[in-house]
């Protein structure tokens, strides 16, 4: 049976509108005038253009039948989010945001089609609303709107993203939404890694003597670029121990390929393997110590033969730590192992700072006096408002009236977010901080129980995500470029894994 073109649209229609009658002639005037637009553009514009026209014309289309497709295209291009972004009325708006609200308002408009479809109660809503309306009353005490206003929009989105991947994504699709984070990660820690050995970037960026340069990405900066590594590393690595020990080939007869231990080696390992390398290209010992920690969690959890291995592991860094000790040369045949202790080292004297005022600054304490310069402002802040703070976003813009000493620069946030929420939301915004963390691992924690196979994996990585985020918080905040968006796809991710695991575990394969 044939479709005629108003078959065809009208079936469109049906997909992405309420029906809709049209009337046959103006349906024929639509379509004429189309064409005429069309062939006016092809006739002005660039083939460049033209075909960025068409392109952006098949997306909307494809994206009205289908809004998931926007995640997609959303997670690679959160971290070269920088590349696509312009700054207006004091805001940066880029592709990224744009994507973002084409991909809502076409879920928006299924819902309105189809408004009895069963959406699943996501178990993080209320801690999401309750953190939006804490942040709101530090609103009381803003010196600058605008900012409050930016600030508390990454909030909104992050909400709003987390219910439509908790609504749109199927449990089957869950390893394609992994296998896109982790390939993208990969891309970066590529790029990373060339900038390190070729020295690609800022004099300032260069280590060993100029032998190399910190990795930087598409951040600009080493840490928040090892932020956003150290936020995939922990789904990396519980993904390869899933690939490496439980996956079974003969469960699933188009994969028995995979019965080479090699090959799963390969797939599985190298993009962890290749993340990690960048991770210490990038020398933030935040990420590193961020990393640490969500790695012990990992082993820690996943299952009882990783729990030997991290025991083996730790007795084995205690033996080398000792021998080290002991002048064996064994440092010197370590060199990477040397290198990370003494930059850990140096990190640990910032809680041994009393007087910023009267310690000498150097290149190797420069940043850590930064830091702490940073930290007091934050605290002095927080005293003078102790309830509801500056303002939520308003960090920089106070920051001129309680700088320390010859540190002038805000930075923009205070390199702690708890001191950072405290001194921006007060005691309010901290403690229904604090809540919403405590509520999120409880919830995660019940998916890892609850769980098994792939699924638990990616509950595990998850766990580590957010271990590697609150302590690489500590120093630093990473609620941005984006990485905000990916922290809320990857907790809906895991709300996807623990609805499915609340049904009969029959209709959770995928």
């Amino acid at each position: 049976m044939s479709l005629t073109a108003s078959d065809l649209t009208r079936r469109l229609l049906a997909l992405t509108f309420p029906p809709l009658s049209i009337n046959r002639r103006l349906l024929y005037l639509l379509c004429v005038g189309s064409l005429i637009i069309l062939g006016t553009a092809i006739a002005w514009l660039s083939l460049t253009e033209v075909a960025l026209l068409l392109g952006g014309a098949i997306f909307l289309i494809l994206l009205l039948i289908e809004p998931l497709l926007s995640l997609y295209v959303l997670i690679p291009l959160i971290p070269f989010s920088s590349l696509f972004t312009v700054s207006a009325g004091g805001a940066r708006v880029g592709l990224m945001e744009i994507i973002l609200f084409l991909g809502v308002a076409a879920w928006l408009l299924q819902i309105s089609v189809k408004p009895d479809q069963n959406i699943p109660r996501p178990p993080l809503l209320w801690p999401f609303l309750l953190m939006l309306a804490a942040v709101s009353l530090s609103w009381l005490n803003t010196l600058s709107l605008g900012a409050s206003l930016v600030e508390t929009i990454k909030w909104v989105e992050m909400l709003v993203l987390y219910l439509m991947v908790v609504a749109l994504l199927p449990v089957g699709q869950v390893k394609w939404l992994v296998s896109v984070i982790l390939l993208t990660g990969m891309a970066q820690a590529i790029l990373g890694l060339y900038q390190f050995i070729f020295r690609v970037g800022p004099e300032g960026f260069l280590l060993f003597g100029g032998r190399f340069l910190r990795a930087y990405g598409t951040f600009a900066q080493p840490n928040p670029y090892a932020g956003y590594l150290g936020l995939i590393l922990p789904l990396a690595l519980a993904v390869a121990i899933w690939g490496l020990i439980d996956f079974d080939p003969r469960s699933t007869p188009r994969l028995s390929i995979l019965r080479s231990g090699i090959l799963r080696l390969v797939l599985f390992g190298l993009p962890f393997g290749i993340m990690l390398v960048a991770l210490f290209a990038t020398q933030s010992r935040s990420a590193w110590l961020g990393f640490f920690a969500a790695a012990t969690v990992v082993f820690a959890i996943y299952n009882k033969r990783t729990m030997t291995v991290l025991v083996s592991i730790i007795l084995l860094a205690t033996v080398v730590a000792l021998v080290g000790a002991f002048n064996l040369g064994l440092t010197q045949i370590t060199t990477s192992y040397g290198v990370i202790i003494q930059r850990l080292v140096e990190a640990g004297s910032i809680f041994t700072i009393n007087d910023i005022s009267s310690i000498e600054v150097t290149d190797a304490n420069f940043a850590t006096v930064e830091r702490l310069a940073h930290w007091r402002a934050a605290q002095e802040m927080w005293r003078d408002n102790p309830w509801l703070g500056v303002g939520f976003g308003n960090y920089a813009v106070v920051y001129p009236a309680y700088a320390v000493g010859r540190w002038l620069d805000p930075l923009g946030h205070a390199h702690n977010y708890l001191l950072n929420i405290g001194a921006e939301a007060g005691l309010v915004g901290i403690t229904t901080y604090l809540i919403f963390w405590i509520f999120t691992f409880g919830v995660l924690w019940q998916t890892v129980r609850r769980s098994h196979g792939f699924e638990r994996a990616v509950s595990v990585g998850v766990v580590g995500i957010m271990v590697h985020l609150q302590i690489h918080n500590f120093f630093d905040n990473l609620y941005v470029q984006g990485m905000y968006l990916y922290i809320a796809i990857v907790l809906a991710v895991a709300s996807v894994v623990y609805h499915c695991s609340q049904v009969e575990e029959t209709s959770c394969q995928c």
